[in-house]
Order: C-alpha cells, then sequence, then structure tokens
C-alpha cells in the first residue's frame, strides 16, 4: 500500500501512543487522561488546542496558507465497561474498563495524520482534529455540537473512520447513503398481582405477561416491516422474581431496537409501546413503556462519499475500496455530526489472518497497529485532496 514513507516510519511511534492508551482505558466524559495526552502531543507540533467540548472533548486547529476552505476529521477517546482477556503486555492496567472498539488506535491514527499535516503542510486551508468523548452510549458528538463545535471550528464536510475486523488490512468500505442504524432503547415495567406459586390463579403472573411480550415484539419485525426494509428489536435483559415459589408483583424487560429509517423508527416505537400495553391489559396486567431515542441513522452524503473514496484510493488502489456494502444495524454517534454537516464515515479492515480478526466489544479485541499508518494516510490524502495548494 503506498502509505507515505513519513508515516511509515512514524508507525512504530503511533503504535506507542496507542499502547500507551490501551493500558489506560476511560469511560464517557472521564477521559481526562487521554484528552491531556492527546492536547500535549498536538501542542508539540504546534497545533492549536481547544479544550471542554463535551466536557472532555477537544479540537486540534492547524492552519496553513491562505485559503478559507476548512475541514474536521473526527476520532473517539472512549473506551467500555468491560474486562479485558488478551493477556497482552499492554493490556488495560484498570479493572473493568477497556478499548475493546478500537478507539485508542482511531485517536492514534488522527494523531499521526496531525503530525504528518504539520510537519509537510502540504495543504492549503483550515484542518480541524476532533478529539470525541463518549462515543459508547454517550452522545458525546452530540455534546460537542452542543458546545458549539460548529459553530466554533467551521468545517465545509466532517470524516470520521472506524477500525472492521471484518474486513482485510488494504479494504476500506466508503459507502453512500446509509451505512449505521438508529440506535434506540426500550423498557418495559409490568406490574402484576404476586402471589402464592402453588395458587397461580389468584395472581396476575409478570413473567408470563412479559413472555408472551418478548415472542409478540419479535412477530413486529416479521410481519409488520417492509421485507426490504431493515429493523432489530432486541429484547437482551429480562428481570422478575426472588424465590422459586412466588410469583413476582413486577417485571422488567429491556432492549435496544434498530432501524434505518426515521419512518421506521417512528413506527417501531408506536408498535412497541401498542403490543405492550395491549398484552398487559388482556391479561390484566399494566405496562409502562419507556423509549428513548438514541443515536440517529449514520447516513454517509453522496458528493462526499465519492471523494473519501477517491482519498482511500490513493493509499489502498482502487481494487481496496469497497463502494457498495449492506448497512450494518449497529449505531455510531458521527451521525449527529452527519446531521450538522456534510461528510462520510469510513470503515477501515483490520484483518491479518488471525490478527486483528476477533470481533468489537469482545474481551480479546485488540486494535491492529499495522493499520495506524494506513488511516493516518488516509486523513492525510484526504486533508491535501480536500484543501488542495495552488
Amino acid at each position: 500500500m503506498p502509505v507515505p514513507n513519513r508515516l511509515a516510519a512514524l508507525q512504530p511511534e503511533m503504535a506507542q501512543w496507542r499502547q500507551t492508551l490501551h493500558r489506560t482505558p476511560e469511560l464517557c466524559y472521564e477521559e481526562r487522561a487521554t484528552s491531556d495526552y492527546v492536547a500535549a502531543r498536538l501542542a508539540e507540533w504546534g497545533i492549536e488546542v481547544h479544550r471542554g467540548l463535551g466536557v472532555t472533548g477537544l479540537v486540534g486547529v492547524l492552519r496553513n496558507g491562505t485559503s478559507g476552505r476548512t475541514i474536521g476529521f473526527r476520532a473517539d477517546m472512549d473506551a467500555l465497561p468491560m474486562s479485558e482477556e488478551t493477556g497482552l503486555p499492554y493490556a488495560s492496567a484498570v479493572p473493568g474498563r477497556m478499548h475493546a472498539c478500537g478507539h485508542d488506535g482511531h485517536t492514534a491514527m488522527l494523531l499521526g495524520a496531525a503530525r504528518h499535516l504539520a510537519e509537510t503542510r502540504n495543504f492549503d486551508g483550515t484542518v480541524h482534529f476532533i478529539f470525541q468523548p463518549a462515543e459508547e452510549g454517550g452522545a458525546g458528538a452530540r455534546a460537542m455540537i452542543e458546545d458549539g463545535l460548529f459553530a466554533r471550528f467551521p468545517c465545509d464536510s466532517v470524516f470520521g473512520v472506524h477500525n472492521d475486523p471484518s474486513l482485510e488490512l488494504g479494504q476500506a468500505s466508503v459507502v453512500a447513503g446509509p451505512v449505521l442504524a438508529a440506535s434506540d432503547r426500550v423498557a418495559i415495567a409490568i406490574t402484576g398481582k404476586g402471589g402464592h406459586a402453588a395458587r397461580p390463579h389468584a395472581a396476575v403472573d409478570p413473567i408470563l405477561v412479559g413472555a408472551q411480550m418478548v415472542v409478540a415484539m419479535q412477530a413486529l419485525v416479521a410481519r409488520r416491516v417492509d421485507p426490504l426494509d431493515s429493523a432489530v428489536i432486541s429484547l437482551c435483559q429480562f428481570h422478575a422474581g426472588s424465590a422459586s415459589n412466588v410469583i413476582p408483583e413486577t417485571a422488567e424487560i429491556q432492549g435496544t431496537v434498530r432501524t434505518l429509517r426515521p419512518e421506521t423508527q417512528d413506527e417501531m416505537q408506536r408498535l412497541i409501546t401498542a403490543t405492550a400495553q395491549h398484552v398487559a391489559a388482556m391479561n390484566d396486567a399494566e405496562a409502562v413503556v419507556d423509549y428513548t431515542r438514541g443515536y440517529p441513522p449514520t447516513v454517509n452524503h453522496a458528493a462526499e462519499t465519492e471523494r473519501a473514496a477517491l482519498a482511500a484510493a490513493r493509499v489502498l488502489g482502487e481494487g481496496g475500496v469497497i463502494r457498495k456494502r449492506p448497512p450494518n444495524m449497529g449505531g455510531e454517534d458521527f451521525s449527529f455530526m452527519l446531521l450538522e454537516r456534510p461528510g462520510c464515515f469510513v470503515k477501515l479492515g483490520q484483518r491479518q489472518g488471525e490478527k486483528g480478526a476477533v470481533s468489537l466489544h469482545n474481551p480479546r479485541y485488540d486494535f491492529n497497529d499495522d493499520l495506524l499508518p494506513v488511516g493516518a494516510a488516509f486523513f492525510a490524502a484526504l486533508a491535501e485532496q480536500e484543501l488542495p495548494r495552488g
């Protein structure tokens, strides 16, 4: 792959940055040490640093030439509340905390691009390096926007990347339109009538009511969603009871709902609420549904996707760029940025045989450090392409 020699030579140092961050993972809005580390590196290279957006987020500003053109590059910084099982020498030193999604790698590759661009300055305009907190459920992108991200740091377009263990190193998925789903949460509180397990007729069993709800809601996707559309209802928690011979008074179900279109999202919320309440009423129970809208769908803009694909092809060759791929039903809060500015979210392959092949959010996951110069080169190529000199 034609990664610039400067970035190829920087790979060991980028790997050191990444592994340092990997040892000290921090959760949503707690990324203080991570933010300090990033700010220190940017300042070393003469990049202007602005802190405190979205609590722990920061923006590095690099200007060159006289053009008024601007571009934004985003990396996420937070980790997950889970324990690492890799046994690596740089494994998490914080119990119950782990970089299991590769945000340490995203941060390191954007730092690599920042250093490269600060040294080469082969662009005319302003690059905003956006280091975002709280992607894992905390909507850090929205928090930065609400703190004036794009008002203070205007971006003609904005781009983000994510590693992808399902793709080979040297491949990039650069696809226009919806690429990731809306991610909503649902919690259903069921109230029945407790009683003795030997006298079920004198009670209203919330476990039975909840079980009927779970089955009924799976039918919503099978029979109420257009087969050419997509939706997922996964009810992942069911809590009830404390004894084997007591019918409990209450039960609670929690889960996630994923959709690709706003119209389908609206319909899922309506159908889930109505189904829960109707099933409860049919059994003389009550149901209270708390449906929380999470991240919107991640929808790439056509023109910016084409330009991102051109930059990716400069690094990977045209054969390494995947332009058509079905959406993934995972969620991503870069979607908030794409609602505010045109841009593209790119998936970069990291699989090399068994290396980099473990799936995201797995206790044995590790970011493939061989991807670091590739990701940095993509950002650099995109900056030079979108902010050309002369």
